[in-house]
């Protein structure tokens, strides 16, 4: 998609990223040492993932991961990073956007007789959620796909081109059931940024505690 004058987000941000000690004291002695996710089921497509100004969701984050010895010492980092052109999910406008490229995607696919990719749940906890993104994972890295073929076509033909990748995505995650009885509020609701263009990331650094 083409850029409009209200895209880029200028200003830098704290955002916080679970990880093993051993990986946060690497970040900030090596901050080029970054290591992006592409997992099959990333909630925002592949990059590296920040709780936006969540420093206790990062850390319990990474004690979940401890439970599944997936990692030693739970950790946090922290980052300052740019989110520059990003792909807004709180923004009407890119929730708007994205469910063009489903359909898009939904078209290719089944043209292509191959299925669609589905979110779900990986147990049966009382308040589920559904944690293993695939369909919303797929979604996105098309449209990602989309518009860097789109850009590369553009400068192959005329020099130029009017569209731009995104740097980062962001979205806003209602999950972890009610905070009190009757609530709308939920336990586990936090602000996720994935971070695609690692020039967005100016620094790591460890929490005060």
């Amino acid at each position: 998609m083409r850029n409009s004058i209200y895209e880029n987000r200028g200003g830098l941000f704290i955002g916080f990223h679970g990880c093993d000690e051993s990986v946060r004291d690497d970040l900030v002695m090596n901050p080029k040492n970054v290591k992006i996710s592409q997992e099959t089921y990333d909630w925002l497509g592949h990059g590296f993932y920040v709780w936006e100004n969540n420093f206790e969701r990062a850390f319990d984050w990474a004690k979940d991961k401890k439970k599944r010895v997936t990692l030693e010492k739970p950790s946090v980092v922290g980052v300052v990073y740019q989110l520059d052109l990003c792909l807004d999910f709180t923004d009407s406008l890119y929730t708007k956007v994205i469910s063009e490229f489903y359909n898009l995607l939904k078209t290719d696919l089944s043209e292509a007789g191959k299925p669609l990719p589905q979110n779900r749940d990986i147990g049966s906890k009382k308040h589920s959620d559904l944690v293993i993104r695939e369909l919303d994972c797929a979604v996105i890295e098309y449209m990602h796909n989309k518009i860097e073929t789109q850009i590369a076509k553009d400068l192959k033909d005329k020099n130029f081109s009017l569209y731009k990748n995104f740097d980062t995505v962001r979205g806003v995650f209602t999950e972890g059931g009610p905070a009190f009885d009757g609530a709308g509020i939920q336990t586990k609701n936090h602000i996720q940024i994935c971070i695609r263009n690692l020039d967005c990331i100016k620094a790591f650094f460890i929490p005060k505690k």
